[in-house]
């Protein structure tokens, strides 16, 4: 009996999360790597302490896991080129398989990915958040 991968707990906390744009479905082969360009990504205080904000169209996620600490990584999950789905509970979730990954660093904390989300260069300039 083989069970459907991407089922998802309706208990999770998702207050944290913001995902801009819509395109974070499926990846497959049109998956391509993060275009961070040189536009502020996003204001800081829209990014939660202890969560984050995906990107659609730029395919970054910015997280703040303390307070004033904001790193950038790429929103391709690096399972099977899906795009990441939300930020919750210091974690970057993705939904097509259920992999989910560290909001400080990126790690893997479960799969199936096995290789954590490659980091982006992210600054804060005033009051937003910057390609670095």
């Amino acid at each position: 009996m083989l069970a459907a991968c991407g089922a998802s707990d309706d208990s999770a906390d998702t207050s944290d999360t913001t995902v801009d744009e819509t395109d974070a479905a499926e990846g497959g082969d049109d998956a391509t790597e993060p275009d961070a360009g040189d536009e502020p990504l996003v204001a800081a205080a829209d990014v939660p302490v202890g969560g984050g904000v995906i990107l659609g169209v730029a395919k970054v996620v910015v997280t703040q896991p303390s307070e004033g600490e904001f790193k950038g990584f790429s929103s391709t999950c690096t399972h099977q080129g899906c795009q990441v789905s939300s930020v919750t509970s210091d974690a970057i979730l993705c939904a097509c398989h259920n992999s989910s990954f560290s909001i400080d660093d990126g790690s893997v904390l479960g799969g199936p990915a096995t290789a954590p989300l490659p980091s982006v260069a992210v600054a804060v300039d005033g009051d937003q958040v910057v390609p670095a």
